[in-house]
């Protein structure tokens, strides 16, 4: 017997929000504090790796279709990439600051996934509308990292990034496969949970 969705979801929640605080913090902080400690150089590069990796199995286990399939190795692909190469840039393997459009980049595949892995409406169920609401919150927020990469010195974008990871936590934690949203659930959506 598999979990319901929405307990897996609440799980990858809970790493998104530490990521979220840790990239707060840092922003807080600024980059040079954050980093006199090196072993927080490599916190949230190595948690993204490390969701990335545990997204591998649900793209196998949890998956109703082949486009759920796709859209969740997609993701897991793309943060290990993000994290990877955030890795490589903190420990100093990789020196082109080109490598810092791996975040922009896979916060805009990840938001296009979401996008296009749901395909009822968005008052459809509370899940269907948390799909669409993330894909856009993550598409618009990867204008945040790609100003960061831009204009490094400048803190609004960091902040901006660090917000997005914790709404995208808030959004997860939210999640319910079948509710109703707004007073809203479509008789063909099932009997709702709670």
């Amino acid at each position: 017997m598999s979990p319901p969705p929405e307990h897996v979801h609440w799980l990858f929640a809970t790493g998104f929000l530490f990521l979220g605080l840790c990239l707060v913090a840092e922003s807080v902080v600024g980059r040079d504090v954050w980093r006199r400690r090196r072993w927080r150089a490599y916190l949230w590069p190595g948690l993204v790796l490390a969701l990335g990796i545990l997204i591998m199995p649900l793209s196998v286990f949890y998956t109703a279709s082949t486009l759920h399939m796709l859209a969740h190795w997609s993701w897991a692909q793309v943060a290990m990439l993000m994290g990877a190469a955030q890795l490589g840039l903190v420990h100093g393997r990789l020196r082109n600051r080109l490598w810092e459009l791996t975040v922009p980049v896979a916060l805009v595949v990840t938001g296009a996934g979401l996008l296009v892995h749901e395909q009822r409406d968005w008052l459809y169920s509370r899940a269907a509308f948390l799909h669409h609401l993330t894909g856009w919150v993550l598409i618009l927020g990867a204008l945040f990292p790609l100003a960061g990469v831009m204009r490094p010195s400048w803190r609004v974008p960091a902040f901006g990034y660090a917000a997005t990871m914790v709404l995208l936590a808030v959004l997860l934690f939210a999640d319910r496969d079948v509710a109703p949203i707004f007073g809203h659930l479509s008789p063909l959506a099932g009997t709702p949970h709670r």
